[in-house]
């Protein structure tokens, strides 16, 4: 608690009581015994309309005013953003609860002393120099961690090493995200002794008012998913996603483990790949879920990586349901890229294979270097010529691109079980749509997988879409047959020419 408990201004009971009081009329009951937590990481996960921020401002305040020497730091993953939020937050409370202390405020630096000799200092992760300059740092205030990179935490961590005779604490402020997060499984997953987890709500905060709680409940009618996340605190994104979050995050939570995982190893001589094999390894690059089967026809989608912080991705699709059989998603050389891809291919029955070519046609060009025998061909308008030329790989451009996702919305809206891979539907959680409405990947995010999976909907068509019609399929369709087939989904139908064969 307050340090001024054992200062002699308060050693008179009654104005410790006094104290007592007016710090429990001005805190939120499940908030209030969290003043005396001295883990080292206080987390502080709550949907919208909590209290989780005020409380964290309020605990720095009685630390710094009560506990003489502090230097604590307040940050977010931009520095611009703090301004308009932990900054007028804190400056707010000081004048509405400790308008007596002494204080002065640094506009300029974003800097707050008392007289006592703490200080609060505020930095964006994003001004790198600004935070190497901070130094004996006793206590950090994180507001919306989900913004931050595990790596970004760890950086802080380490900084938390001020003298000081008090204990050191991080305390962590943030709204529900995805269930694969790296504060879910760092705090949440697993019991950490040095950690203390609170959940919140609004129906926590007993100093909203009631025109805030009905449009808080309101999203009850508007979007259920949405209320659950960002009102009543549970694990997901509160972005407007493109999938549907409740299922893509229930079809997530089932955890679905790959058959195999491994990578493709090959012979080399410089122009051909022989004796290809698939080499199991529990860190590789390449999940199996289901392996191939003769006779059946895969498609095959890749999106390259994109400024280096992206992934090269290839995902494997069974053409005759549209499922996710296999994910190859690793960050490499291109060359090394292609190499896996055509291995892949190969092993899929020679899968039709369709890589994107905006940023490098080197993928493409490689495969087409090693005799890969069925790549997806485009056409395009030849600029000196003007006549339509043929070119190997996918162009996603202002007209492909808005088709490949909606191709891709409908089919996981139609059945969400047709994805199965972790990585995919933590990228599906993500993708979002933006202020112009424009799906793309969250900030911070990425997309690889999605884009991918895009194309690997999208070129469906242009592969056969049936093997050799299973043993005892019917080839002759009755009339009712015929009608249950025009009625029937997109998805209905594939599903049926497998079981029924092709109609004679």
């Amino acid at each position: 608690m307050r340090g001024y408990a054992e200062s002699d201004e308060l050693r008179d009971a009654a104005e410790l009581a006094v104290w007592y009081r007016t710090l429990r009329d001005r805190t939120n009951s499940a908030f209030f015994p969290l003043y005396a937590d001295e883990h080292r990481y206080l987390i502080l996960m709550g949907g919208g309309g909590s209290g989780k921020s005020i409380f964290a401002g309020q605990k720095i305040l009685e630390r710094v005013t009560g506990e003489p020497g502090h230097r604590w730091l307040v940050c977010r993953k931009v520095g611009r953003t703090l301004r308009q939020s932990c900054w007028k937050q804190l400056i707010g409370q000081i004048s509405a609860y400790y308008p007596e202390i002494g204080k002065k405020v640094n506009l300029t630096d974003m800097v707050i002393s008392f007289d006592n000799g703490s200080e609060i200092l505020f930095s964006g992760l994003d001004d790198a120099d600004k935070l190497k300059s901070i130094y004996n740092i006793t206590g950090i205030w994180i507001e919306e961690a989900s913004e931050l990179l595990e790596s970004d935490f760890n950086q802080l961590d380490i900084r938390l090493r001020g003298e000081t005779a008090y204990y050191k604490q991080i305390i962590v402020t943030f709204n529900p995200v995805s269930v694969t997060h790296w504060l879910k499984a760092r705090f949440f997953d697993h019991e950490n002794p040095r950690a203390r987890v609170h959940r919140s709500t609004y129906k926590d905060n007993r100093f909203l008012d009631a025109e805030n709680i009905r449009v808080l409940e309101s999203f009850k009618e508007i979007d259920e998913y949405y209320y659950q996340v960002y009102c009543l605190g549970m694990w997901g994104v509160t972005g407007k996603t493109v999938f549907d979050g409740r299922a893509v995050t229930k079809r997530l939570l089932e955890k679905i483990e790959p058959e195999r995982r491994g990578r493709f190893v090959y012979e080399d001589d410089g122009l051909r790949l022989t004796a290809i094999r698939f080499e199991d390894d529990p860190q590789g690059c390449v999940k199996v879920y289901q392996p191939p089967q003769p006779g059946v026809p895969y498609v095959i989608g890749g999106d390259t990586a994109g400024d280096g912080s992206d992934c090269f991705v290839a995902q494997v699709l069974d053409n005759r349901t549209g499922e996710q059989v296999c994910v190859l998603r690793m960050r490499t050389d291109e060359d090394l890229f292609a190499k896996q891809v055509y291995a892949l291919g190969t092993w899929y029955n020679s899968a039709l294979v369709a890589i994107e070519t905006n940023l490098s046609t080197y993928p493409v060009m490689e495969l087409e270097r090693l005799s890969y025998p069925n790549q997806y061909v485009r056409e395009t308008m030849d600029d000196y010529t003007h006549q339509l030329r043929r070119a190997f790989g996918f162009r996603t451009d202002l007209k492909t691109r808005p088709v490949i996702i909606a191709e891709l919305i409908r089919a996981v809206r139609e059945d969400i079980g047709i994805v199965c891979d972790s990585d995919t539907l933590s990228e599906m959680l993500t993708f979002v749509r933006n202020e112009n409405y424009r799906p793309e990947a969250e900030s911070g995010a990425h997309d690889d997988c999605v884009m991918a999976l895009s194309i690997a909907h999208h070129v469906r068509p242009f592969q056969s879409v049936l093997a050799a019609a299973e043993p005892g399929a019917v080839t002759g369709w009755s009339e009712s047959m015929r009608e249950d087939y025009r009625r029937a989904s997109a998805a209905e139908r594939e599903y049926m020419l497998r079981k029924w064969g092709k109609p004679k």
